[in-house]
């Protein structure tokens, strides 16, 4: 465009040029035999004179026809012509170089930055004035470059929580099947010699069943969303008595959970699902790394209420502690157990979900986890 731009400019001013050539060469020609034919009458008329005795006279038009011979028919129409010209060429070039600097070279700018756009370099900033024709565009268009930028970030943290949220559900699906074999595992050996422990092993199987089932239904809800859509619907509950028959559940596949019994009640808000969730998760870590005796208690004062899960194993090495309620996280300890890194991620997110609290402590002779709840003021109705 620049270029297109300087070519029409040039062929105005040449255009220009070629008239006033044209218009002196015409002034010149028709300019010099009007002289002459001035010159010539002059003459003319100082013979005249002279013949009639009239000499003063004829001194006067000789002055004159001297004179005339002397500017050699210059003519004020030239200067005239080139006067103008010179305005006009000049009017030009101070089009043009507005034109230029107000018009071509933000253009040009423009087509620089979309260029760089196009191969989707965004991190490129678009310097721009509001005082130039393209002033609001530019500053637009980068406005649009942030938003995409913005949308891009978006994108990808979606995509990211969309992956987080299937490997935490694929991962919370291993628990109840585990049990779900386990209880089967028991029928199978002729475990279940009463006609009472027969109907709990099948009352836990199909209760289990119901937890994938559970579990897949949030795998499929979930599976275009963030984590922090995943449905928790808290109401008041007992947590000691739940406790309670979480671990009865539980114990029987391995008979290797001892649950202190508490001396109190302990009303808390919580959503018994997820609930269930943070506590077989902590038993299956305990039983997957410690393989050690667990122990239950549950301890509480005026505003809070703790569930201790703690095993007799290695622990955690110091230097994994802080991350180890990071995302995908494992520590050094894991050895060649299968995992996800996503166990105590769930525990820590449904827990907080819930205004719950969990720590994990190194103990001499294992580890310990504790999962706190604020204690509700009413009692349940």
């Amino acid at each position: 465009m620049k270029n297109k731009f300087i070519a029409v400019t040039s062929l105005f001013a040449a255009v220009i040029v070629a008239v006033t050539a044209v218009l002196l060469l015409y002034g010149s020609f028709f300019g010099n035999r009007e002289i002459q034919n001035r010159q010539i009458i002059l003459v003319s008329e100082a013979e005249h004179l002279i013949e009639t005795g009239k000499e003063e006279q004829a001194k006067e038009k000789l002055s004159v026809l001297e004179e005339s011979i002397q500017n050699n028919g210059t003519s004020d129409n030239t200067e005239t012509i080139i006067a103008g010209c010179g305005i006009c060429i000049t009017f030009i070039v101070t089009v043009f170089l507005y034109i230029y600097f107000s018009i071509l070279r933000p253009f040009r700018k423009m087509e620089k930055y979309v260029d760089e756009i196009a191969k989707g370099n965004l991190d490129i900033p678009l310097k721009y004035e509001r005082s130039n024709y393209f002033g609001k565009f530019t500053w637009a268009f980068d406005s649009m470059r942030k938003e995409i930028i913005k949308a891009r970030a978006c994108e990808k943290n979606a995509v990211e929580n969309n992956k987080t949220i299937i490997a935490t559900l694929s991962h919370d699906i291993k628990t109840p099947i585990a049990s779900i074999r386990a209880y089967a595992e028991g029928l199978s050996a002729n475990l279940d010699n009463t006609p009472e422990k027969r109907e709990r092993y099948i009352s836990v199987i199909i209760k289990k069943c119901d937890e994938v089932v559970s579990l897949t239904d949030d795998l499929f809800l979930h599976s275009v969303s963030a984590l922090d859509m995943l449905k928790i619907s808290c109401e008041p509950m007992e947590l000691c008595e739940f406790v309670k028959n979480a671990v009865s559940e539980l114990e029987a596949e391995k008979d290797d959970i001892s649950l202190i019994p508490p001396d109190f009640n302990a009303e808390i808000s919580a959503d018994k699902k997820r609930l269930m969730q943070i506590i077989e998760n902590l038993i299956s870590n305990s039983r997957k790394y410690a393989k050690t005796k667990i122990i239950i208690d549950l301890f509480k004062n005026n505003s809070e209420v703790t569930l201790k899960i703690r095993d007799y194993g290695n622990g955690i090495p110091d230097n994994n502690m802080p991350f180890i309620f990071d995302k995908f996280y494992r520590g050094n300890n894991c050895g060649d157990e299968d995992g996800s890194g996503l166990g105590l991620y769930t525990v820590k997110y449904l827990t907080e979900k819930m205004n719950g609290k969990v720590l994990l402590h190194n103990l001499n002779d294992g580890l310990s986890a504790e999962v706190t709840f604020p204690v509700l003021n009413q009692p349940i109705s």
